[in-house]
């Protein structure tokens, strides 16, 4: 009897899987963090046997080439991709036994990436799972668009295709286990639900039920903005990643936070966005460590910038740890925890901003009062309409345009109140006079705002 286990890495929308039969298993796709790899298949009882990628990844690092050093599984990695490690390259069709009765076959999907490989995992010769990577999602695909722009929408037009080879091939209780698409950027649209099979698939993703001009135009049309750390993961996984070391940075105390502040470094404060307005050391950012860390600090960050991280506990700092190596930041230059307090030199106070709603913001100019509105949200979402009078900068540009937004006191807002705090914690660092609006932007039209749905007002 075969096992599926999913391993589930909420902040960047992916998943990895460990499965098998009683003896030995496969690993698809693998974070970079493979103790918790190993530790599943320890709870199994079974030897890693096969550790397979359906790409070369461009949103996260992997741990494949690790992972298998380290279990002595041979590495499937699809035989187009290049790569300058050794590797067992995969082609279309290609068999490998997991274990007795269990059987992987590989089945070429382009679409994400020229070279996108799906693996179906055949159980005594009938196909039971589809490893699906960024292939066929659930009610979507990944998008075509970052491998390279002239090849978009000819990988558009393969991601069609490959989605019509999976159903054509699979039966329809077959489950689809895709590698994105629980809110990761390489999904081309997001989708709900948990989990789904090929004839769900059949009946509803767009990639099976229009026809492939019309599903193309769509796509491309509909195509989001591309974190900008993608562009080094890709080189990071076909060179090999190096191993992961997830032990405790060095300890900083006041003075050292504030020379790391003034050299110009980034000091990442991890506590919920209610308690960083409340208090916080002047000059850091917040990024919350519930949040989607690691994709919006490795988007806004400089690349290769140190870090030091600022939290509650050791555990929040350990788990950040976590999240940061999955995308590329490996080590923190230091950290701090505990209180607030103790994190400024002696003599120096904690710096503060008020939180607000879209009542308030209604109330505010209601009063006369002509505040900066600044909205943070990406492009796309302006679709969903926009606070009449004010100023867009998505919050992946605002770091550089700060100087961009007018004089007086600026309200921020995006479309929860996450990347507002962000954006607030920008703008307070240098300077500026400004209230985070913790609230969801379907609140804005019923307080009393004006809502633009044909643009910015």
């Amino acid at each position: 009897m075969f096992f599926v286990d999913t391993l589930e890495f909420e902040g960047l929308g992916n998943r990895s899987y460990l499965a098998g039969g009683p003896d030995a298993a496969v690993v698809v796709d693998p974070p970079r963090d493979i103790d918790q790899v190993i530790a599943a298949a320890a709870r199994r009882g079974v030897r890693i046997a096969y550790v397979a990628e359906t790409h070369v990844h461009n949103d996260y690092v992997t741990g494949g080439l690790e992972l298998a050093r380290i279990s002595g599984a041979r590495y499937l990695v699809p035989a187009g991709a290049s790569v300058s490690y050794e590797r067992t390259p995969v082609a279309d069709g290609d068999t490998l036994t997991i274990d007795e009765g269990l059987v992987l076959r590989a089945l070429a999907t382009p679409g994400h990436t020229p070279h996108h490989t799906s693996y179906v995992l055949e159980e005594a010769g009938r196909a039971v799972a589809a490893f699906t990577g960024g292939s066929l999602l659930i009610g979507t695909v990944g998008r075509p668009d970052l491998v390279e722009p002239r090849l978009t929408e000819e990988l558009a037009r393969a991601q069609h295709a490959s989605a019509h080879r999976l159903a054509d091939e699979l039966d329809d209780d077959v489950a689809v286990l895709p590698t994105h698409g629980f809110g990761s950027f390489c999904s081309s649209s997001q989708a709900e639900g948990e989990s789904t099979t090929i004839g769900a698939e059949r009946r509803s993703n767009a990639a099976l039920i229009k026809d492939v001009d019309t599903f193309v135009a769509e796509m491309l049309a509909g195509l989001d903005d591309v974190p900008a750390y993608y562009a080094h993961m890709g080189p990071t996984n076909a060179a090999g990643p190096a191993p992961v070391d997830l032990t405790p940075p060095r300890r900083a105390d006041a003075e050292e936070i504030a020379a790391r502040l003034a050299a110009g470094e980034w000091v990442v404060d991890l506590r919920n966005r209610v308690a960083f307005a409340a208090g916080h050391v002047a000059g850091s950012f917040n990024f919350e460590g519930e949040g989607k860390l690691a994709t919006y600090l490795a988007w806004l960050i400089p690349w290769g910038k140190p870090v030091t991280l600022l939290a509650e506990t050791p555990e929040q700092v350990a788990a950040a740890q976590r999240e940061l190596v999955r995308v590329g930041i490996d080590r923190p230059a230091a950290a701090a925890t505990g209180d607030p307090s103790a994190w400024v030199r002696e003599g120096e106070r904690l710096r503060s901003f008020p939180r607000a709603t879209f009542a308030d913001l209604a109330a505010a100019r209601a009063r006369g009062e002509e505040p900066v509105v600044l909205d943070v949200r990406r492009d796309s979402e302006l679709a969903n309409g926009a606070i009449e009078g004010s100023v867009h900068i998505p919050l992946h540009e605002l770091h550089g345009r700060t100087d961009e937004v007018p004089g007086g006191v600026v309200w921020v807002h995006c479309a929860g109140g996450m990347r507002a705090a962000i954006a607030a914690s920008f703008l307070d660092a240098v300077g500026r006079e400004v209230v985070a609006i913790d609230d969801g932007f379907e609140s804005a039209a019923p307080a009393g705002l004006s809502v633009d749905f044909a643009g910015m007002g």
